[in-house]
């Protein structure tokens, strides 16, 4: 029996409403019954070996691209911001519900959390605010409170009653205090893309991805912080938002990999993962875009040097599109065997691609056409950092069928971890991901690529989650970094760790980095 036979009436209804067909469903079915992916790494990405640095000499030319793309209004920024801040508050939550019920254990053990939260409480960016909530000059209630103050405390704090900074998304949190008051890690990133985005006097442009649920409170933030920031940079801005479509999502199921359905028997979606904002990328007019984190964002006294370097990757990116689409120009007019062997040692020397010969085949036509479409896809140029011990995505070089050997980011989660060999590989890598892009989202021609057709949709992955207390299986999509991008040029360049200041965890705000 087909997939699409048990749907019933209501299941083909509520399909069609999100927009997705019943065949993407058995897809997605198919998917769940499947082994787990698994990337197999070739090697790390290296200084020299698919890790490229910003020589001193190289810099002044580089500047001079990115002035060029800034003064042709080429330049956008798109902000993942849809997040929550749950994880940003999830020890203070924890301590919370055990203190309601009972449950949070001795004081001597509570002792390390809740001493370093009431003693940090003058030093986080929305202290003001909190006395404003308690009516009082001193929410902290002394050095050495009782459980039932700090219980009120973090009520104050996080529920809705009070702060509710558990329930805000990440970008309407403040992150950073000034004489002027405090400052969102929304409003920050408004501000230091004034650094990169334009030529002086010219117009910034931004897309953030945001939650439906609040998207009103961030055109109310933008409403209220454009007119003094672009007062103060000499700059215009334009700022869009939208938010994942329904029609990304992913359908649920049971530990049986049955469809899973509520009390009334409808089917249960869940959102996919950052994978599906390709689809919103793809949506923006977007010539060059930088991309990077909500929570990747410093106080403004580290903007020039943020600046210059996303300046420095722009200008990397814009060099390489002039040779690429030079390149591809010159192979369409004419082919011959030089042509085609140029474009394979620029591939390899600029591009990280390492066409496998079997791809290649043996007639020039078709090698010219190859390598044509090697050139022809969409482009990024990634800032990676020495890696001191962060969770998350590397760069390393991994077996394509379609390309041969290419430089990718590569999750932990990806790799398999019970292979002695691929470990090794994995533990031997040196840098790290921090999400820091610049990309070329349109071809030679002005027309902008269609990016579904570059996901690689076999890394899509299953997580263990859980409903109204009953356990699931969950389809995340491909990653935006990994998966979504996986068919991408890709060339990684090495930027100091001074550019990667991410906030995790709430007491994050308290480092050095993010003291404005």
């Amino acid at each position: 029996m087909s997939e699409t036979a048990t749907w019933t009436a209501s299941d083909l209804d509520l399909m069609e409403q999100r927009g997705v067909s019943s065949e993407e469903i058995a897809r997605q079915l198919k998917i769940f019954r499947r082994p787990a992916p698994v990337t197999r790494l070739e090697r790390p990405c290296r200084l020299e070996d698919g890790i490229q640095q910003v020589s001193e000499g190289d810099e002044d030319q580089l500047l001079k691209e990115w002035q060029e793309l800034a003064r042709g209004g080429r330049l956008a920024k798109f902000v993942p911001a849809s997040g929550a801040a749950t994880r940003m508050f999830r020890d203070m939550k924890s301590a919370l519900q055990g203190l309601t019920d009972g449950s949070y254990g001795t004081p001597a053990n509570d002792s390390g959390l809740m001493h370093r939260l009431v003693t940090a409480l003058p030093d986080f960016p929305f202290w003001e605010r909190l006395q404003s909530v308690t009516g009082t000059e001193e929410p902290t209630f002394g050095l050495e409170p009782s459980r039932e103050k700090v219980r009120q405390l973090l009520v104050s704090l996080l529920e809705p009653s009070g702060l509710g900074l558990a329930t805000l998304p990440k970008g309407l949190i403040e992150f950073h205090r000034y004489e002027s008051g405090p400052r969102s890690a929304f409003e920050e990133q408004l501000i230091e893309g004034t650094t990169y985005l334009a030529a002086a006097g010219g117009k910034c442009r931004y897309h953030f991805t945001v939650s439906a649920e609040h998207l009103a409170a961030f055109e109310k933030a933008l409403a209220s912080a454009a007119p003094r920031i672009e007062r103060d940079a000499g700059m215009g801005l334009e700022v869009s938002f939208s938010t994942q479509s329904p029609a990304t999502d992913t359908m649920a199921v049971d530990l049986e990999n049955r469809p899973f359905r509520l009390a009334n028997g409808e089917l249960l979606f869940r959102p996919a993962g950052h994978g599906s904002l390709i689809e919103n990328l793809s949506q923006i007019d977007g010539d060059v875009v930088f991309i990077k984190n909500i929570d990747n964002i410093a106080p403004q006294r580290q903007h020039a040097d943020s600046g210059r370097w996303k300046r420095l990757l722009a200008g990397k990116l814009g060099r390489l599109q002039k040779s690429i689409f030079a390149l591809a120009g010159r192979l369409e007019s004419a082919c011959t065997e030089q042509l085609v062997e140029e474009a394979l040692e620029f591939l390899r020397q600029e591009l990280g691609v390492q066409v496998d010969p079997d791809t290649l085949g043996s007639g020039l036509f078709s090698r010219r056409e190859v390598v044509m479409g090697l050139l022809d896809r969409p482009l990024r140029v990634c800032g990676v950092v020495r890696n001191e011990g962060q969770p998350g995505g590397g760069p390393f070089w991994v077996h394509q069928a379609a390309r041969g050997l290419t430089c990718q980011i590569v999750e932990t989660a990806q790799v398999d971890r019970d292979d002695p060999a691929q470990d090794e590989i994995l533990n031997a890598s040196t840098h790290f991901n921090p999400t820091d892009l610049v990309c070329g989202l349109k071809n030679r021609t002005g027309e902008p690529y269609e990016l579904s057709r570059f996901i690689d949709t076999e890394m899509s992955f299953v997580t263990e989650k859980s409903h109204e207390g009953r356990p699931l299986r969950a389809l995340e999509r491909p990653g935006l970094w990994n998966g979504a991008m996986a068919g991408w040029n890709t060339v990684f360049v090495e930027v100091p760790l001074s550019t990667f200041t991410p906030v995790k965890s709430v007491f994050d705000l308290l480092q050095a980095e993010h003291r404005s």
